[in-house]
């Protein structure tokens, strides 16, 4: 269904093509050309979905998205001429959903679009208890031994497909069509930045690796205590 989409971006021209296009589908579009009035959009206004800018004078679409995701779960897709690894990972690293390179076809971007703000609906299922886990999809809460672990709305959906198919390979494709969309089948990195970032914060409550690599295939999901009965 259509959502409120802010768009940030320091070139008029980009905020008034994308406004144009994102309205055509009807979508509710506020745009900002400057990063702290963004920001105080965001507060006052709360968008279901933000698309920024990475390279912004002042205050950068990381800086941005890092603002946001301190006090919102909101979807933050990173628009940038940059397409190199790095970037991609420092977005990602700063909470981001999805980075999109510039130029871009609409028709993609659009599609991204719809894949983030379908989202929401798809989490209104029963918790999943898996060995150490309880996902609670309709709170978008996890908790690990009985102790809250705070994800972002990309780490989320990605540990609770894993969850849903504990201890089973699901392939690199799979997880990437599952979380991020048809169009992000090719991306790996994606999945190397989140992966990373689930273990890390798995590992700093739990001590324990639940997330096992198969190489050049994808990954298992076995959290301890697991008993071989998915849903």
């Amino acid at each position: 269904m259509p959502g409120r989409i802010l768009v940030i971006d320091d070139e008029p021209q980009i905020t008034r093509v994308l406004r144009a296009a994102l309205s055509a589908q009807g979508y509710d579009v506020r745009t900002a050309n400057d990063p702290e009035e963004a920001l105080q959009l965001f507060r006052d206004w709360s968008p279901d979905l933000v698309v920024t800018d990475l390279m912004m004078p002042g205050i950068s679409g990381v800086e941005v998205t890092r603002a946001i995701r301190a006090r919102s779960a909101t979807p933050v897709l990173v628009l940038s001429v940059r397409d190199h690894e790095r970037s991609k990972v420092e977005a990602f690293d700063a909470g981001a959903d999805d980075y999109v390179t510039k130029p871009f076809g609409i028709q993609e971007l659009l599609a991204r679009v719809r894949a983030h703000l379908r989202r929401a609906p798809e989490r209104t299922t029963a918790a999943i208890e898996a060995g150490d886990f309880v996902v609670d999809a309709t709170a978008h809460s996890i908790t690990v031994l009985g102790q809250p672990i705070h994800l972002t709305p990309k780490e989320f959906d990605l540990l609770l497909h894993l969850a849903r198919h504990a201890g089973k390979v699901m392939t690199h494709r799979a997880l990437l069509t599952t979380v991020w969309g048809a169009q992000s089948a090719h991306q790996p990195e994606y999945l190397r930045v989140f992966i990373g970032q689930l273990r890390k914060k798995l590992e700093a409550q739990t001590g324990k690796q639940y997330i096992q690599t198969e190489p050049w295939v994808g990954y298992r999901f076995v959290p301890e205590g697991w008993s071989g009965n998915e849903e």
